[in-house]
C-alpha cells in the first residue's frame, strides 16, 4: 500500500473521535499496510488512523527503528512526573511546542490476528503512546499545551502557509 498524505488541522476527522477496528475486516488489513507505509518516511514517530483521513481506532509508531501498529488500542497505565517534552505533530507542520507527557506509558491492542499485545515505553515512545492516543480521541497535541503556549501555537497555526488551504 502507499503512503498516504497527512490531513491537517482543520480537517473535522482530526477532532472526531474514532471508531473500533473490525479486526476481521479486509479494511483492517490495508489500513495497516497504509500507516505502516506512512509512518516510515524519515522523522515520523507515529501516524493515527484519523490523520490519514480514516475514522478508526488504530495508529502506528516508528521509534528507533522499532515499526509496529496497534488496533482498537487504549492506554493502560501511564507514571512517574509529568516532564516537559518538545512536541509536534505531523497535522499541524512545522510547530513545535513544550508539552507535559508522563516519561512512562503502557499501551495494549490487537495485532491483525486478534493477538492481545502490550507496548511499554519510555522517553520518545511513551509519548509517542500518549500522543497518538490523544488523536483517537480526536485530541491534537496543541490542546494540551500551557496557556502561554497555546495562545503562541494558536496564533501560529492561524499565521501558517497551511491552515485553510484546500
Amino acid at each position: 500500500m502507499p503512503e498516504r498524505p497527512i490531513r491537517l488541522f482543520g480537517d473535522p476527522i482530526l477532532t472526531s473521535p474514532t471508531d473500533p477496528v473490525d479486526l476481521s475486516s479486509p479494511r483492517a488489513r490495508d489500513l495497516v499496510a497504509d500507516l505502516v507505509d506512512t509512518v516510515k518516511i524519515p522523522g515520523r514517530a507515529g501516524v493515527a488512523a484519523n490523520q490519514i483521513g480514516v475514522g478508526l481506532r488504530a495508529f502506528s509508531y516508528n521509534i528507533d527503528g522499532a515499526v509496529g501498529y496497534l488496533l482498537n488500542p487504549r492506554l493502560v497505565k501511564v507514571w512517574g512526573e509529568p516532564e516537559e517534552m518538545s512536541e509536534g505533530c505531523l497535522s499541524v507542520p512545522g510547530l513545535t511546542y513544550p508539552r507535559q507527557r508522563y516519561p512512562h506509558a503502557i499501551a495494549e491492542g490487537f495485532t491483525l490476528e486478534g493477538e492481545l499485545v502490550e507496548i511499554e515505553g519510555e522517553g520518545l515512545m511513551a509519548q509517542a503512546l500518549q500522543h497518538e492516543l490523544d488523536h483517537l480521541e480526536g485530541v491534537l497535541y496543541f490542546q494540551g499545551l500551557a496557556p502561554e503556549h497555546k495562545k503562541l501555537a494558536l496564533r501560529a497555526i492561524r499565521d501558517s502557509e497551511w491552515f485553510g488551504a484546500a
